[in-house]
């Protein structure tokens, strides 16, 4: 995969993009970052890559002709004809990233973010090149660096290899898969439906009187399936009981909230 990522602060992704999955996917030849200083695309004397906002208002706004420049010059084909690419606008006013828009994003060749800043980005760039416009939540960041890193991170990690144990990722909150039972047949696949992930432990079994529960340690498959997906279901009615509004519930869950 393909990433670019659009910004004024080059530097700051020397941190994020060099540890970790991402560093490893790089070197692994199945992620290739590569970040573009838009001042360069900005021909002025003061590489000025902002201005005024029409209409009057607080703030400066970021101009459109370097953003177009820049994106054009990494042959990006026309949003009209992008098949296997996305170019992304990270903008407080965008849509909510959540897993669901990862696994989109992990699934294209290539994907351009472009770092907003100031009082944000001429519109233009939103309505005729960025096909995409996301925040990472309902809060206001002072540029799109962070998000950008935030996305990076969520997609590679989602990468065929990317990840040791690539079925890991199948298994984590907020991600919807399917799954069948061991030795049983098609009538007992389950479905995660988007649920938080159910708690981990590991050694020491005991520790400052703080146990494990017991059934994780009994070698039965079944009932570890079962305290699995209960407190999986618990942890998620209480911090964050919206997701039960769109999660796919089988008849056992049902009765298992129903119990909590």
């Amino acid at each position: 995969m393909k990433i670019d990522i659009v910004t004024i602060f080059p530097d700051f992704f020397r941190g994020p993009l060099d540890h970790g999955i991402i560093r490893r996917a790089q070197e692994a030849g199945l992620a290739a970052i590569e970040v573009h200083d838009l001042r360069a695309c900005a021909h002025d004397r003061h590489k000025t890559v902002d201005d005024r906002p029409f209409g009057g208002g607080e703030g400066m706004v970021l101009k459109p002709e370097p953003i177009f420049e820049c994106i054009e010059g990494m042959n990006v084909a026309p949003r009209e004809g992008r098949s296997g690419e996305s170019v992304v606008l990270l903008s407080a006013q965008g849509k909510r990233f959540d897993q669901s828009v990862a696994n989109e994003l992990a699934a294209l060749e290539r994907i351009v973010l472009i770092c907003g800043r100031y009082e944000g980005v001429d519109e233009r760039v939103g309505q005729y090149l960025a096909d995409r416009e996301l925040s990472i939540g309902d809060y206001v960041l002072s540029g799109g660096e962070l998000g950008a890193a935030v996305i990076v991170d969520c997609i590679t990690r989602l990468i065929p290899g990317a990840v040791g144990n690539q079925a890991s990722t199948q298994q984590e909150s907020f991600t919807t898969f399917s799954q069948t039972r061991a030795g049983d047949g098609p009538s007992s696949t389950c479905t995660s439906g988007g649920l938080l992930d159910y708690p981990h432990y590991t050694r020491p079994a005991d520790f400052r009187g703080m146990g494990v529960p017991e059934v994780l340690a009994s070698g039965n498959h079944e009932e570890i399936r079962r305290w699995r997906r209960r407190a999986a279901l618990e942890k998620t009615l209480h911090n964050r009981p919206d997701l039960l509004d769109s999660a796919a519930l089988s008849e056992e869950d049902k009765k298992l909230l129903g119990k909590l």
